[in-house]
């Protein structure tokens, strides 16, 4: 028997193993199967937004912080095709944001699209007002589009943010009456956040981070 064989006999020995020993076969043999199968580029409708596209979406920010991520370390021409070979392959989901720093390179990616036929989400960290209406100017300019399909408010981590932050959400529900955004949410990087959003009638999307804990 060559090495990497009895290597791999014996990883999935123990692998089975372990599963057994605590109980989670037994679980995944509980779940039921899928009723259909799904695929990426599947057309999904996305939280209360009533916007339709893929079912997966591209991202832009892996370890994204700072102006910076890993899909913005390739640069603009390299996300910018990257995008488009998702879009080639069925996805009309862009997930951006500004602390990724990677508005530019999805701008570049727009220029060779349909707009109509992508959804763009990005997000922002605003915490005021005149912060947020800012921010919206600006990254329609930094996209190049007269409209953003969803914003977000970034990085939310307190239990009473619906009430802390109001004065953003009216800037942002005012955008979305006058149809400078289509969608409105939260980004939660905790679950006191998390159990906020999903208790509130304002957030038609949110996103979900709980990073663990030790």
């Amino acid at each position: 028997m060559l090495r990497r064989d009895f290597l791999h006999r014996t990883s999935r020995a123990a692998a089975g193993a372990l599963l057994a020993s605590s109980g989670v076969a037994k679980r995944l043999a509980a779940v039921p199967a899928l009723p259909q199968k799904f695929s990426a580029a599947d057309t999904v409708t996305l939280g209360r937004t009533g916007i339709q596209t893929s079912r997966l979406a591209m991202g832009t920010g892996t370890v994204g912080s700072g102006k910076h991520s890993h899909q913005t370390a390739l640069g603009i021409a390299g996300l910018s095709r990257l995008l488009l070979n998702g879009h080639d392959n069925g996805l009309r989901f862009f997930d951006a944001a500004d602390s990724y720093g990677s508005h530019p390179h999805v701008a570049e990616a727009l220029k060779h699209l349909d707009r109509t036929k992508v959804t763009l989400l990005t997000k922002s960290w605003s915490r005021t007002a005149p912060e947020m209406r800012a921010d919206l100017d600006r990254f329609r300019k930094e996209l190049g589009t007269d409209h953003l399909d969803i914003v977000l408010m970034h990085c939310l981590t307190e239990g009473d943010w619906t009430t802390r932050y109001q004065p953003v959400m009216d800037v942002l529900s005012e955008a979305k009456q006058k149809g400078i955004i289509r969608a409105h949410g939260c980004s939660c990087h905790s679950i006191e956040a998390l159990r906020a959003a999903a208790k509130s009638s304002w957030v038609d999307l949110y996103l979900t981070r709980v990073d663990p804990v030790g």
